[in-house]
Formats: C-alpha cells, sequence, structure tokens
C-alpha cells in the first residue's frame, strides 16, 4: 500500500492508535473510492472462511480407495502420486506380482499389508475399501487383469493400448457389463491443458477450416531399463512403436478432427540387424482420408526422439511441440503476422484430472471422456494398420473401426 493510502486508511479506521474499530467505518482508497471496512481487530484471531478460487478435496472418508495393478516405473513415478494430488481418491491398495516391491511402495503411502493382492486377486471381491482398480501391467496383460478386477465387483480403469487385440478388449467390456461396473481407459492427453486447448483452437473455428494435420511420436527404446524390456516381445507388448506411442498420435488425431478415417495405408519398418526389433518394429507410419475429405499422417518410431501435432488450418496452424509429455508441453499458434505461445496450464495436472473424471463418472454417474469403446476403436485401427503394411494396399475402415475391405 502507498505511504499516502496507507496514512489515510489508518486515519479512517484509528488503527493506528491502536483502538478497535466499532460500528461502520469508511476507508478511502487511492483513487477516491470510500469503502466500508466494519469491525477490524488489531491483532490476532479468527477470519471468515475465504471465498475459494478452487474446488477443494473430498474429505478422505469420501474419496474413492484405488488399487494400482502393476507397481512398475509409471506407477510409482507417476499415478500414485497423482492420486495423492487428487480431489476425490485415496490410495487404498496395490496389486503386484513382487509382493516385496510392493510392501516397500506400501510403507511408503501409508498402505497397509493386509491391502497388498497378487495377481490372482484373490480377497480383493471382500476388500470394500477399493472401489477402483488401475490396470497398468504390460499390454498382454490387460485383459486377464481387467477381467479379474471385474470378477471382484470393481470399477477398472486400463492403460492404454487397451490390449493387444479387439477380441480382447471386448472381452474387457463384456466383462465390465455383466459386473455392472465402470470402464475407464486412461488416454491422459484428453485431460492435458496444451491438448484440451487445442481441440478448443479447432472446435471454435480459431484455425479456420482445418483439412490436415499431422503427428509424430518417437522415443529410443532402451533395452537396459526394464520398462522397455517388455517392449521388445510381441505377445506382451502387441506390437512396437505404434501401439506404444503411436496410438498418441492416432486417438490425438481422431480426437481433434471428432471422426474415425474411412481408410488408411501404412508401413512399417524395422533397421537390419538391430537385436531390439527382433519381434516388432521400430518405425510405423499410416497416412489417413477421413469421411469428411480432412487428411492426416502419423509416424512413431522407436530410434529417434519427437513428440508432435501440426493442425494446419486456412487461417493458422496449432502446433503442440512437445505434445503428449508428462511435463513441459507447449501450445503455439502460428499465422502470417507472427507465432506466439498459449498459456494453458502444467502439463502434469493431466494426472490427477483423468483419475478425478473417472471417479465423478463413478459417483455421479456422468460420461466418461475414454470409454472401453474407444479403446477397442483404436486397436482394431491398429490391426487395420499392421493389415494395410503387411498387405501394401489401402484398407478401408466402417466407423468403428472395423475393417470394411
Amino acid at each position: 500500500m502507498a505511504t499516502s493510502t496507507r496514512r489515510t486508511f489508518l486515519k479512517a479506521t484509528a488503527v493506528g492508535a491502536g483502538a478497535t474499530l466499532a460500528g461502520p467505518a469508511l476507508a478511502q482508497l487511492g483513487n477516491g473510492a470510500e469503502v466500508p471496512v466494519g469491525d477490524i481487530p488489531n491483532r490476532p484471531v479468527g477470519r471468515p472462511m475465504p471465498a475459494l478460487t478452487i474446488d477443494p478435496p473430498l474429505p478422505p472418508s469420501e474419496r474413492l480407495g484405488w488399487a494400482i495393478c502393476g507397481v512398475g516405473n509409471f506407477a510409482q513415478n507417476r499415478m500414485i502420486p497423482a492420486i495423492g494430488r487428487s480431489s476425490r481418491a485415496k490410495l487404498a491398495g496395490l496389486i503386484s506380482g513382487n509382493r516385496d516391491k510392493a510392501l516397500s511402495v506400501a510403507e511408503r503411502y501409508g498402505v497397509t499389508g493386509d491391502a497388498i493382492y497378487d495377481y490372482a486377486m484373490e480377497g480383493l471381491a471382500e476388500d470394500e475399501r477399493i472401489a477402483v482398480v488401475y490396470v497398468i501391467t504390460p499390454n498382454g496383460l490387460h485383459a486377464e487383469n481387467a477381467v479379474r478386477a471385474f470378477e471382484a465387483g470393481k470399477h477398472v480403469m486400463c492403460e492404454k493400448p487397451m490390449a493387444n487385440s479387439p477380441a480382447e478388449c471386448q472381452r474387457i467390456i463384456d466383462a465390465a457389463r455383466a459386473a455392472d461396473r465402470k470402464l475407464m481407459i486412461a488416454y491422459r492427453a484428453h485431460f492435458e491443458p496444451h491438448n484440451v486447448a487445442a481441440k478448443a483452437l479447432i472446435d471454435g473455428g480459431a484455425l479456420g477450416e482445418v483439412w490436415y494435420a499431422t503427428s509424430s511420436h518417437h522415443r529410443p527404446l532402451d533395452p537396459s531399463m526394464p520398462r522397455d524390456q517388455w517392449r521388445m516381445l510381441k505377445d506382451l507388448a502387441g506390437g512396437g512403436s505404434l501401439p506404444d506411442i503411436g496410438i498418441y498420435a492416432l486417438n490425438g488425431i481422431i480426437d481433434f478432427f471428432g471422426e474415425t478415417p474411412s481408410r488408411l495405408v501404412a508401413n512399417t519398418f524395422a533397421p537390419p540387424g538391430d537385436p531390439r526389433f527382433g519381434e516388432v518394429e521400430a518405425i510405423a507410419q499410416a497416412q489417413m482420408i477421413f469421411p469428411s475429405g480432412r487428411r492426416a499422417d502419423i509416424s512413431s518410431g522407436y530410434i529417434a526422439s519427437e513428440n508432435r501435432f501440426a493442425l494446419i488450418g486456412s487461417e493458422a496452424t496449432a502446433e503442440l511441440d512437445p505434445a503428449t509429455s508428462y511435463e513441459g508441453n507447449r501450445l503455439m499458434v502460428h499465422r502470417a503476422e507472427g507465432s506466439h505461445t498459449l498459456a494453458a496450464g502444467q502439463s502434469i495436472t493431466q494426472f490427477p484430472a483423468e483419475v478425478d473424471h473417472f471417479c465423478q463418472a463413478i459417483t455421479e454417474d456422468t460420461p466418461i471422456k475414454t470409454p472401453g469403446e474407444m479403446g477397442l476403436r483404436d486397436v482394431r485401427l491398429i490391426e487395420a494398420i499392421y493389415r494395410s503394411a503387411a498387405e501394401r494396399r489401402w484398407v478401408d475402415l466402417n466407423p468403428d473401426g472395423t475393417m470394411a475391405s
């Protein structure tokens, strides 16, 4: 407060003389305006509840208990901390094939030993502390883990890709319906602020007519890391870079355009002699045509590093670079007169946001943004990409992602 303004305020309130105000008083602000100040004590006392600018978290007793199935790198570095930052969830259990590892994690987060289960999940049905199971195991185990969680009467959030085949995806969906429980696929980019802002630009017409988009998702595959070792095995991974990180490009373009491709042609590649790619592809590329006439090119790779979307409109281009990282994503808008960065928020909020979204869908029966049917569609499209690459031809598609030819 400026000196003259402070003196005016003290004079008007008599606080400078050590008095406690009684009755109405007026304080004159620097701009000449007078405001009533009421009774202002000159000693520390309890003040009224402030008007909150954010929604406060639910009390712990009202939060849904989550069990993490698969306590690996992503679970420990991202999702368990995200549950702690969420407003509607709490960590209530762990499901792991390594009990010693699970006990170590449980000790850090206050999970009791009787809330640790192996992958058989025996006894989980009777554990009322756990309402949701989040499946974060290798892709080839998703169906088995998710079905067992549903059979135990729990809701399930499943990592992407939903499974290794459309049949496995359908098995998960059928189990959810049989159990009358909810299913969500963890497409976190739908909750990432920069991706949300980019979609708003398209939907609001700020980019003009967007007829073409491209996306590339690449990262080096590192066999020295346990998290990458199983990704070299087709039975566990379902494929190479495409189902791992190419799915961000595929799912993202579909979300931005609001439609599923009607045709695609694709190819895959692995460098000769590279032991990492004896069973899976290193690089996948696909060109997609949509019912509206829009076009898109996507690529994924396990050799270089790139993480990008470009949404090319008649008035402007929106560029996400990086696009779907855990932190530090950026949205640029390029126009003829120049470019600027659009402030959208912190990327790390995507993790608690998807957790809270699923909790709200469970407790309030609200729609799920990324349901099982979306996961099934994308796995069908991945299957079509592999078919096109193997047969070196265009593949026609139905709106649900199934192959028409």
